[in-house]
C-alpha cells in the first residue's frame, strides 16, 4: 500500500484542505491570460535575475480577552487583541528585522467605545461595523485583520523609506494581496490551499509540477480582482499538492510585467523554503518569514500577564464575576 503523509505539524492543520471545501470556489477565471487552457503544462524557472534586496512582510495576531461592555440599556460584546507587523531585509550580506511594530485594540459594533487604558498600556478602540446576518465576533475578527494589514503596509512603506536607493527591490507578502494590489513591486504568497479554482484537468497541471516550476499564469476574480499562478517549493513530501503554493500579483500590470513577476517568484521563492527539521510548516513557512513570527509573537508580550492587567482595569468585582460564569460554562461542557 502506498500513501503519503501531509508535510505540515498536525497543529497547523495542513497545506491542503478537504477535497469537499475545494471543490465549492464560484470564482471567475481567465486561464487564457499567459497560454490559452488546452496548452497548459509546467513552467520551467526562467534566466530572470533575481534583485539584490527581497522584502519578507507578514504580521501576527492574537486574542487577549473577550469582554462584555457596559455601555447603558444593554452589555455590548468587545474583543482586546494585540497585533504586530513587521519587515524581515534580505540581502546577499544577511537578513534582518528591519522593523516590527505593535498595536492593542479595542475591538466593539458598538459607536461610542473608548480606549482602555491598564498598567501596561492602552487598548486603542476600533469600531466594527454591525451587521445582523454574521455573528459579532466574526465582524470584530475581519476588523482586526483589517487593522493588522493596514500596519502591514505602513511597515512595509517604511521599510522602503528607508532606503529609497533600493528601487528595484521585491516586497514578499506571507498572505493574500487583497487591499494592497496598489503596493509597487509585490507579490502575495498562499500557504494554505482551500479553494479549487482551476478545472481537473488543470489541477493535473498543479500535480505535475517539479520543485522550482510553476503553472502559467491566470487571471482571478472573486470579491477582487488579481493575477495569481501556483509554484511548488522543494523540499516537499510525496503528495501531489506538497510545497505548492499560490503567488498574486497586482492586477494593474501588463500581462507580460505580471508574466515577469512569475518568473521572478521562481527566482526568488524557492531560496527561501524551509525544511521539515526546522519548521512545522516546511516547506511553505519561508524563513525570513518564520523568523519574523518569532520576533512579533515575542514582542507581543506575555498573554497572562496583559489579561490581568484589563482584568485589574475593570475591577475586581466585575472580574471575579466573569470568571465564576467562565468557570460554570466549563464544567457544563
Amino acid at each position: 500500500m502506498r500513501f503519503s503523509v501531509d508535510g505540515w505539524a498536525p497543529d497547523y492543520g495542513s497545506s491542503l484542505q478537504e477535497v469537499e471545501e475545494l471543490a465549492e470556489s464560484e470564482a471567475k477565471l481567465d486561464e487564457g491570460v499567459e497560454v490559452a487552457a488546452e496548452r497548459w503544462a509546467p513552467v520551467p524557472p526562467s534566466t530572470v535575475q533575481a534583485p539584490d534586496t527581497i522584502l519578507f512582510v507578514d504580521g501576527v495576531r492574537r486574542v487577549e480577552a473577550r469582554l462584555w461592555l457596559d455601555l447603558g440599556d444593554e452589555a455590548q460584546p468587545g474583543l482586546c487583541a494585540s497585533y504586530a507587523a513587521g519587515v524581515v531585509r534580505s540581502t546577499a550580506k544577511a537578513a534582518t528585522v528591519e522593523i516590527a511594530e505593535v498595536r492593542r485594540a479595542l475591538l466593539s459594533t458598538a459607536d461610542d467605545v473608548d480606549d482602555i487604558a491598564t498598567r501596561l498600556g492602552s487598548w486603542t478602540a476600533v469600531h466594527a461595523k454591525p451587521d445582523a446576518d454574521k455573528p459579532v465576533f466574526d465582524l470584530l475578527s475581519l476588523a482586526l485583520q483589517q487593522k493588522l494589514s493596514e500596519l502591514e503596509i505602513v511597515c512595509a512603506a517604511n521599510a522602503r523609506a528607508a532606503n529609497p536607493e533600493d528601487e528595484d527591490d521585491l516586497l514578499v507578502i506571507d498572505g493574500p494581496l487583497h487591499g494592497r494590489t496598489k503596493v509597487p513591486r509585490a507579490i502575495g504568497m498562499i500557504k494554505t490551499q482551500q479553494s479549487a479554482y482551476l478545472k481537473a484537468e488543470l489541477n493535473r497541471v498543479v500535480g505535475a509540477l517539479a520543485p522550482g516550476e510553476r503553472t502559467p499564469m491566470f487571471r482571478l476574480e472573486t470579491s477582487w480582482k488579481r493575477y495569481t499562478w501556483y509554484l511548488r517549493l522543494p523540499g516537499a513530501g510525496g503528495s501531489p499538492w506538497a510545497g505548492i503554493v499560490r503567488v498574486e500579483c497586482s492586477p494593474d500590470l501588463s500581462v507580460e510585467e505580471a508574466v515577469r513577476t512569475a518568473s521572478l517568484s521562481q527566482a526568488v521563492l524557492p531560496r527561501y523554503a524551509s525544511e521539515s527539521f526546522k519548521d512545522p510548516r516546511a516547506p511553505q513557512n519561508l524563513y525570513p518569514i518564520g523568523g519574523l513570527e518569532r520576533t512579533l509573537r515575542h514582542r507581543l508580550g506575555d498573554a497572562q500577564l496583559l489579561r490581568r492587567a484589563l482584568i485589574a482595569a475593570t475591577g475586581r468585582s466585575w472580574a471575579i464575576a466573569s470568571l465564576d460564569v467562565a468557570t460554570t460554562r466549563c464544567c457544563l461542557r
